[in-house]
């Protein structure tokens, strides 16, 4: 009877909002997508957040919530024949009293334009709203077209206490584990391996569970371990391990340790990865890691993403190999990274403060004529281009975001802002 019985993580699978877990500032109460939801005025939406935090659940259950007739596409099997027949059958259901349809493409970011486009006349249309699930940043991936229609939403990676508790769900309420006698004396190799994404959580708990076997189990870090990493896949590109590899390339670049990089970089092309798909993270951590330590680093980066596009395997493996050497043996910071966080932090904190009257924009006499521009002071017209005035709303006046990082470059950049700005700010 085990046998003929759906994964863990099918069987846990929610069928309302109020057993969906995760992603409290979307669907908690009061929150925005919930709202869209329970007025039934739902927009169409790309869903963008890692792997298993629960993007095509959301999907089925709005539908499901909003009783509406429901289409699934995966963008990896489908192409626009399969897209055209789906917008077909929702075209004949739009007038019906069933409901406006609504159309899940999962893994929307491996369409072409062509496949994109496609499926812009029907959201242009209101044939169908289209809820779209990408793991990739959808600025890259979606067709501006289709994305200025969609609202996007970004889903986060499961929290340790969600994820502790999406267990003792599935030990309390599925039918099968509820019938042995199951203790977790650990968990930390349960979450780990995990990496956040809830579905992984229950596919490696279930593996644990049926590789020890019996009625009773006691699951400790050692165990879970041993039974799990016998049967995760060495490298699927479009799997759950395709994350794993991506996160050890990145986090050995940031390590400063271009020979595991570059091992990693040889497990994705021999994995057959997209060099876009690789070129394009280069790109990210050229800024988040190295940024201003070294800003060469984002030129060649950037050189090599254009370049991968051109050229193509077998030949972009050369090209991906000197980037990743060299951005591996640069000089470290994330100092960029760490100030949008903190202004992004702030402005959500502080709300939307005036802008200070001398800086803001005067293209009329009226705006002139209020103040609006007095008294700004042109840098390039004072000695060093450099006048020591008031940028800041008056509230935030001396509040230091940006803290350059511990590296030559970076620190004659502090010893100039120390200069300029004496004690202003605190560098």
């Amino acid at each position: 009877m085990q046998q003929n019985l759906a994964p863990l993580a099918e069987r846990m699978r929610p069928h309302n909002l109020d057993e969906y877990v995760g992603q409290k500032h979307l669907v908690g109460e009061g929150a925005v997508l919930r709202k869209a939801i329970e007025s039934g005025q739902l927009p169409s939406m790309i869903f963008w957040g890692p792997p298993g935090v629960g993007k095509t659940t959301l999907a089925f259950i709005i539908s499901q919530t909003l009783d509406r007739p429901f289409f699934n596409l995966s963008a990896i099997n489908s192409g626009v024949k399969d897209i055209r027949e789906v917008i077909e059958k929702a075209a004949q259901l739009k007038d019906s009293l069933l409901g406006l349809p609504i159309l899940f493409i999962d893994e929307i970011h491996r369409f072409s334009k062509s496949q994109q486009d496609s499926l812009l006349g029907a959201v242009e249309r209101g044939l169908v709203t289209l809820i779209g699930a990408t793991t990739e940043n959808p600025s890259f991936e979606v067709i501006s077209a289709l994305l200025s229609r969609c609202q996007v939403y970004i889903l986060q990676p499961l929290t340790e206490a969600e994820l502790l508790g999406m267990l003792q769900a599935a030990l309390t309420k599925d039918s099968l584990l509820k019938t042995k006698k199951i203790k977790i004396r650990e968990h930390e190799a349960l979450i780990r391996l995990s990496g956040g994404d809830g579905r992984k959580l229950l596919n490696v708990f279930e593996i644990a569970i049926n590789g020890i076997g019996g009625d009773k189990i006691v699951l400790t870090n050692e165990n879970v371990l041993q039974h799990a990493q016998q049967n995760m896949a060495l490298y699927d590109k479009a799997g759950e391990q395709h994350y794993d590899i991506i996160s050890a390339f990145i986090k050995s670049i940031r390590g400063s340790d271009p020979n595991a990089a570059v091992y990693w970089l040889a497990r994705m092309i021999e994995g057959g990865e997209d060099p876009s798909f690789i070129a394009r993270r280069l790109l990210i951590l050229a800024s988040e890691d190295i940024g201003n330590a070294n800003p060469n680093a984002l030129l060649l980066a950037n050189n090599c993403f254009q370049a991968v596009n051109v050229i193509g395997y077998p030949e972009a493996r050369i090209i991906l190999s000197q980037t990743v050497t060299y951005l591996a043996s640069s000089a470290k910071s994330n100092a960029a990274y760490e100030a949008i966080n903190r202004a992004q932090q702030l402005v959500k904190q502080t709300g939307d403060l005036p802008v200070p009257l001398h800086i803001r924009n005067a293209p009329t006499k009226l705006m002139k004529n209020i103040g609006y521009g007095k008294d700004y002071q042109y840098a390039h017209s004072y000695e060093g281009n450099f006048s020591a005035q008031e940028y800041f709303p008056d509230q935030l006046s001396g509040t230091t975001l940006y803290e350059p990082g511990k590296n030559p470059a970076e620190e004659k950049m502090r010893e100039k802002l120390r200069q300029n700005w004496k004690d202003k700010y605190n560098y």
